[in-house]
């Protein structure tokens, strides 16, 4: 076995995945550059490192159950009003993010806010952070389920160790006064420890209307809106005017 092949097998050995595959065309560009003992090995340590910031961002994009469309640089300004490109930009800097700000994504259906926000979730998960993107009705299941089963406890804990958490479609349907105190106190756990993104068609005082209880959604709001950024958003659907149609168009 010669000193190559040596290496490889003592990094599968360690577990380092990248640099068997990569060694001998690093040993190349060394030998052609004339590159020093330090600067080879610093390329196989940073090709063993560039790998695995890959797969774990892999893995996080995986376990956040993001939408089919996400990807913000096609985010198309004509169709919404209410967040500017300079906005946006601003909210893609994750500043907010870093100091458990909220943002509320508030309007109509079809105007871009679980887009929005989904592509704020992957912009996270880039970023190294840990996020989740769930529906209303998921998270209240787990919550109602984190106690009986072995997959809502793990997407429970996994929750409560989330930088960023985003809520799809809140108060959309009324709630039960049971599975609103259960959120109530999963938001109360995870106050100022994460950041949370929230989308509605409602505005919050109508929360109270859905939970019934006005005493429960004003502790509730007093949580979400205490550092929280709401963003209106208006227009038509984008949906709605970009329908489709099972016949030819002419």
């Amino acid at each position: 076995m010669n000193k190559t092949d040596l290496i490889k097998n003592y990094c599968r050995q360690l577990k380092l995945s990248a640099i068997p595959a990569k060694i001998d065309g690093l040993l190349q560009e060394a030998e052609k550059k004339d590159k020093t003992h330090l600067d080879f090995a610093q390329s196989l340590l940073g090709e063993e490192i560039q790998q695995r910031q890959e797969n774990d961002a892999a893995k996080r994009k995986k376990a956040a159950h993001l939408p089919a469309e996400f990807d913000l640089n096609l985010y198309d300004f004509s169709v919404s009003i209410g967040l500017s490109k300079k906005n946006l930009a601003q909210l893609r800097e994750l500043k907010w993010l870093e100091q458990n700000f909220n943002v509320i994504l508030m309007g109509p259906s079809g105007t871009g806010k679980t887009y929005i926000a989904a592509g704020l979730c992957f912009d996270a998960i880039k970023n190294g952070y840990r996020a989740y993107f769930k529906s209303m009705e998921e998270i209240i299941n787990i919550l109602k389920f984190k106690d009986m089963t072995r997959s809502a406890t793990a997407d429970y804990k996994r929750l409560l160790r989330a930088h960023l958490i985003i809520i799809d479609d809140i108060m959309l349907f009324p709630i039960a006064k049971n599975e609103a105190v259960a959120f109530f106190n999963f938001i109360n756990t995870l106050f100022d420890k994460a950041a949370f993104i929230i989308t509605t068609n409602k505005s919050p005082k109508e929360w109270a209307l859905l939970i019934d209880d006005e005493v429960l959604t004003t502790a509730l709001l007093d949580r979400i809106l205490y550092k929280c950024e709401i963003i209106n958003l208006e227009g038509n659907s984008y949906r709605m005017k970009n329908r489709k149609t099972i016949f030819q168009m002419n």
